[in-house]
């Protein structure tokens, strides 16, 4: 079907890019431990349980310690990143630097020797870590100490799923991709239960938070893996990866519409400086080489 490839791409785009929101929603009644570690666990059930009901055989042969790290590091560590950022920074402001996954992705490749980095790919790192100074350095308001530690978070999410990614690549590449999401979505839930005992949740959880979690975990993460997956199959790493640009679109016009979040011009220079930086370092033009998506 010629509207098949659209479709799967205007859905991705809708649902990674609303879950900032529902991030956020969520995150007034469970708190940032509670957000993570109950997301991963329903995301990896609901999948291992489509499996199951699907007859889907699943092979984790592969031992414990690769959905370890991946999950520790793709899971745990970007979603408390974004968790505790998304507050802080808002969710235009974050979806803009989620963008530049690909860049820190490329970056980490070369220092573990799984990449080649082409002149062509040093330029988009250079354009799109300039464009990282200008979201980072000239924000709406004062710098606070808030401003600085929501942007660390943030850099830091997403740093782990550049990693995660890449170790993935390097460890797993003979693993199915329902295998890697439902072990990384466990071990990372697993990573973030203890957390509980030191950030309880904010409130106790209504029926409608209850609600708003599952939803996230469910559609923005498992069916947004299932389709992501399929997505891969039939126009390839690369150009499904582009998707990424669509969600920060996505995510911009919520934060400036529905939220009333205000961005300056100088960051959405920054912002046209990461994308422009994803372009080359993707290869999206015939120029560079391939990335993998992070777990949102």
């Amino acid at each position: 079907m010629k509207l098949e490839i659209p479709f799967k791409f205007a859905t991705l785009g809708f649902l990674w890019g609303s879950s900032f929101l529902l991030f956020l929603r969520v995150l007034e009644g469970f708190g940032w431990a509670g957000t993570v570690c109950i997301r991963a666990l329903i995301a990896s059930a609901s999948l291992w349980l489509i499996a199951q009901v699907t007859r889907r055989k699943l092979d984790f042969s592969v031992g414990i310690k690769p959905f370890a790290v991946v999950g520790a590091t793709t899971v745990s560590l970007q979603l408390v990143g974004f968790a505790i950022a998304i507050p802080r920074i808002g969710t235009a402001l974050s979806a803009i630097i989620v963008g530049a996954i690909p860049l820190f992705s490329a970056l980490i490749g070369k220092l573990m020797k799984i990449e080649t980095l082409t002149k062509v790919d040093v330029m988009g790192l250079l354009i799109g870590f300039a464009g990282i100074v200008l979201l980072v350095g000239f924000p709406h308001g004062k710098l606070g100490s808030e401003f600085i530690i929501g942007i660390t978070s943030c850099v830091i999410g997403c740093l782990a799923a550049a990693f995660g990614s890449n170790y993935s690549k390097l460890k797993m590449e003979k693993v199915g991709n329902w295998e890697q999401s439902i072990g990384a979505f466990f071990f990372g839930g697993l990573f973030t239960l203890p957390l509980l005992f030191f950030v309880p949740f904010n409130r106790t959880p209504l029926l409608s938070d209850w609600a708003y979690i599952t939803a996230l975990a469910v559609f923005c993460s498992s069916l947004c893996y299932v389709i992501y997956f399929a997505l891969v199959v039939k126009v390839g790493a690369t150009r499904a990866i582009s998707v990424e640009f669509l969600v920060t679109l996505v995510a911009v016009l919520i934060g400036a519409i529905y939220l009333k979040e205000v961005i300056t011009f100088i960051q959405l220079l920054g912002g046209a400086f990461v994308l422009v930086g994803c372009v080359f370092i993707l290869g999206l033009f015939g120029l560079g080489k391939t990335s993998v998506p992070s777990i949102q």
